[in-house]
């Protein structure tokens, strides 16, 4: 099967995604592969957004952070984010691809500010957008931001890449007898305690009626089964 299931997407990223096998930061092999996985998707035609989180960078500053104001620590992991945005859209950039960084906040001398009909327009034209700073507003996380951001761009889907290859009825490092959900509600998701995504997050995707599809990032071409509609990951249903 080569045709995508899919037209629009939000894809969500960690930050501790981009650091491979790094402490803390961003490995450059590591955002190379991501970038190559997602230009196998935009060459299907599927018009692909990103949130991506800033936990590589953060994490290098937290021992410093603690004990600090919760909304000043929140900024600093917007900030965080804007750089993890601006190093991905230059990664894309050397493979001959088109990123547009919007930031929540205001910071017009780095990136453009987050317009929504500007976000739409850019999909539209094939180019990828990475959305910066979260929703620009402290107390809430990158997740709530994907939710967000993936129902006003009126995405088909959540992706939520992961370093695990979906959703599990236990840890599978702990239990060997852990299966892999191909498909689970989000009813089910809450009565059995999953910790999928944050609950604001969480419960916007699924008053929007937005499914989640947990996966991969590590796995090489999993974004692409995932927008190929192969059993890959876990989809998060209403």
């Amino acid at each position: 099967m080569t045709t995508p299931v899919y037209k629009r997407v939000l894809l969500k990223l960690s930050g501790e995604a981009l650091m491979g096998d790094d402490a803390y930061g961003i490995n450059r092999s590591t955002i190379e592969r991501m970038v190559a996985d997602v230009s196998d998707v935009a060459k299907l035609g599927v018009e692909v957004a990103i949130v991506i989180g800033g936990g590589n960078i953060f994490r290098g500053v937290a021992p410093g952070a603690q004990g600090m104001d919760r909304a000043t620590a929140d900024y600093m992991g917007m900030l965080a984010t804007v750089m993890n945005s601006l190093a991905l859209a230059d990664a894309m950039r050397q493979a001959g691809m088109t990123a547009r960084v919007m930031s929540a906040i205001g910071i017009e001398q780095v990136v453009e500010p987050y317009v929504r009909p500007k976000a739409l327009q850019y999909l539209e034209e094939g180019k990828i957008v990475v959305f910066a700073a979260g929703t620009g507003n402290p107390f809430f996380t990158t997740d709530t931001a994907a939710a967000l951001r993936g129902a006003e761009i009126g995405a088909e889907v959540v992706l939520k890449a992961t370093k695990v290859d979906g959703i599990y009825s236990a840890d599978p490092k702990k239990d060997p007898t852990a299966t892999r959900y191909a498909k689970i509600s989000f009813d089910e998701a809450i009565a059995k305690r999953l910790q999928i995504m944050d609950a604001t997050a969480f419960a916007l995707c699924r008053d929007q009626k937005l499914p989640i599809r947990v996966f991969s990032i590590v796995k090489p071409g999993a974004l692409k089964s995932v927008i190929l509609g192969e059993d890959e990951g876990t989809l998060v249903h209403v």
